[in-house]
């Protein structure tokens, strides 16, 4: 345990003891001091912080200091009852304060509560109740602003983490100075009762001798008692309300990278006008039957003041001009710089000019919001993150078209008419609509542009009706699920590792670096997420390669150890336990494709004939379509081995196959094969 720990468990052990134990006049007196000094220390601090996060503390700090005040309380209420006395620094006060004068100084702590009570701390908690709340309903624009500029590019990962972390810091300060409002609140309170006690306490005392010392008049002990009473809580007080003012500038505080006292002369003395017209009254008044000595020379003063200001400003004006000149010439002088068009950004989207509204909250649109909801649904869906998709306009495109960069090369695109709405033919339409005739850009489907007008009307008769953002989205999704594996960097491997490894340390540590590389981590995954297989739950996947790792090295031969242990996800995402139909591979087929394996330094592969791969190509073709022909995704099923090798040899032709290895189907789930792939 650190002694900075050790020493603030003392203190605050130490505050509670002193609720119960006696403590000396000297003590108290040191004790008073400390507690004004403390209160010093708060007040400028709040008042030189640049923005209210840097005292995030402030409420824990709140919360003892106003036990401290009590504790002081309580022994200074002690001593005074018991000796007629409770230090010099309490009888300073309430002599130098009163005068020795109990009705002034009563007026003067009655001041100090209402001031405390009524202004201060009543306006901090009304502002830090509102501020927290306004901070909570702020927090989900604040969120999605950030996610905005992170995907135009205007922030970096980085920033954007810790922009949301400022937040929610924000959030949780203010709520909590909602709360510790209330112990200002009930300081004040406290102060006022303690003191009525006191004097109460101390006359009774004071003339019954109830505490050994003899009886004294009742005047003698009002005057004594009131006095010792009134001191303590002008000495409690005093802070009290110091710490007031800090609570209150605190959650006033307007956020600034400049001090408050830039702030205070930048926001009051920027106008030179208002400088003229307030020294031009301030002098006129000095003419009227108030004292000419002080207005008329302050007056004189400021109107001087707004004379330096209106010329500085002047002089201000002439440098930036001078300087904008310089740095004009300069960017001309300067060579051009290439390194940043060496760039290529992972995931680009460029828009038309006709097509930038999407884009442009102003105008109402969501296209930004979108781009961060496909980030979001991915990383649910398939446990990978998305690099940051890039938003471009470019005027050498059509107006109304779109482009989708994948590594600076272009994988997509369409045209989208502007204000118009795409109406696609479900097969239920018993009546059409006119429309432009047009393709849905993904899936090449023919549909129609109808009007917004039209938009109810053919949604009633069937037709599946989508507005121009949900089309690029779309398209957009699909195209970064069908790349993913390409995007995966090592980096980003890495990266996931790094969050596995905060709970599972121990796993990372046997199969990285030992038994695997980073790299080697990431051919598996990217073979996953290839055939979209999601790696969410990477534990178990590295659970399963530090299980079979020391076997191989083949990260192919990896991979389908790790679909074997991911067969309860592969099973719920393609079957639903009902009617499960699949195409199956003849047994000579599968003999023929496992003889068929060739053995390299870069890997095994597949040596099988044109010819003969043509006739599977064939026989493949022809089960598939009997899919098609009833709308049923086609499932292919073979055995271990073959799986993997039978997917990358008719990849070419049927990318989107699903082909599974009997190992990855749960043993409860029922299967049909209504076709066989044979060669023959």
């Amino acid at each position: 345990m650190k002694i900075k720990e050790i020493i603030l468990g003392f203190i605050v052990v130490s505050i509670v003891m002193a609720f119960i134990l006696p403590i000396p006049e000297t003590l108290l007196d040191f004790l008073i001091m400390m507690n004004i000094t403390m209160s010093l220390l708060i007040l400028l601090n709040a008042i030189y912080s640049k923005e209210a996060l840097e005292m995030s503390l402030f409420p824990t700090i709140l919360l003892i200091t106003t036990l401290f005040r009590l504790a002081i309380n309580i022994s200074s209420t002690r001593l005074m009852l018991l000796n007629q006395s409770a230090g010099e620094v309490i009888e300073t006060f309430g002599e130098l304060v009163a005068g020795n004068n109990i009705v002034i100084g009563g007026i003067i702590f009655t001041i100090l509560v209402i001031i405390n009570f009524m202004v201060i701390t009543k306006g901090s908690e009304r502002v830090a109740e509102v501020t927290a709340r306004f901070t909570l309903d702020a927090m989900p624009g604040k969120q999605m602003a950030i996610d905005a500029d992170l995907n135009s590019g205007i922030i970096g990962e980085e920033e954007a983490k810790n922009r949301r972390l400022k937040i929610q810091d924000e959030a949780s300060f203010f709520g909590a100075m909602d709360g510790a409002s209330k112990f200002v609140k009930g300081d004040a309170i406290a102060g006022i009762i303690i003191t009525v006690i006191n004097i109460i306490g101390g006359i009774i005392i004071g003339t019954s001798g109830i505490g050994g010392k003899p009886p004294i008049s009742i005047s003698d002990a009002s005057n004594i008692y009131t006095l010792l009473a009134i001191g303590d809580g002008l000495v409690n007080q005093i802070p009290a309300l110091l710490i007031s003012t800090a609570t209150g500038i605190l959650v006033t505080k307007a956020n600034s990278t400049e001090d408050i006292s830039t702030q205070v002369a930048l926001q009051l003395f920027r106008n030179p006008l208002v400088l003229y017209i307030t020294g031009s009254v301030l002098a006129l008044l000095g003419f009227t039957p108030f004292p000419t000595l002080i207005f008329v020379p302050a007056g004189i003063g400021i109107m001087y003041l707004g004379y330096l200001l209106a010329e500085k400003e002047k002089e201000d004006v002439l440098y930036n001009e001078l300087n904008e000149e310089d740095e004009e010439v300069e960017d001309i002088r300067k060579p051009e710089s290439v390194t940043s068009l060496l760039n290529v950004d992972p995931i680009l989207l460029i828009l038309g000019y006709g097509l930038i509204p999407l884009a442009d909250s102003n105008q109402g649109g969501d296209l930004l919001d979108r781009l961060v909801m496909i980030r979001r649904q991915i990383a649910l869906d398939l446990g990978a993150v998305v690099p940051i998709i890039r938003l471009r306009d470019n005027i050498r495109l059509n107006p109304n078209e779109y482009k989708i960069l994948i590594s600076g090369d272009e994988i997509a695109g369409g045209e989208i008419m502007f204000d118009h709405y795409m109406a696609m033919n479900t097969g239920y339409v018993e009546e059409e609509i006119d429309g432009i005739e047009t393709v849905e850009p993904y899936l090449g489907l023919p549909a129609l542009w109808i009007s917004e007008s039209q938009r109810e009307r053919a949604e009633a008769l069937g037709y599946t009706v989508v507005d121009p953002p949900a089309i690029i989205t779309t398209h957009l999704t699909e195209t970064i699920r069908n790349s993913l594996y390409e995007l995966l960097t090592r980096q980003d491997t890495q990266m996931l590792i790094d969050t596995v490894k905060e709970d599972n340390q121990i796993l990372v540590d046997e199969l990285i670096p030992k038994l695997l590389s980073v790299g080697d981590v990431q051919k598996v995954l990217s073979n996953l997420l290839k055939e979209g297989i999601s790696i969410r739950n990477l534990v178990s996947i590295l659970e399963t390669l530090a299980d079979y790792a020391g076997m191989t090295k083949d990260t192919d031969m990896l991979t389908e150890y790790v679909r074997q242990g991911l067969k309860r996800s592969i099973t719920s995402k393609y079957f639903d336990g009902s009617d499960n139909t699949v195409i199956t591979l003849d047994p000579e087929l599968e003999q023929e494709i496992m003889e068929s394996v060739q053995q390299s330094e870069q890997g095994s592969y597949l040596a099988i004939s044109p010819d003969r791969t043509q006739e599977i190509f064939d026989s493949l073709t022809e089960e598939v379509e009997k899919f098609n022909n009833v709308g049923t995704t086609p499932i292919l099923l073979t055995s271990p081995i073959v799986r993997g090798y039978f997917k990358k040899l008719v990849e070419q032709i049927l990318p989107d196959l699903v082909v599974l290895s009997y190992n990855e189907v749960e043993q409860s789930i029922a299967i049909k094969s209504i076709g066989m792939v044979s060669s023959k």
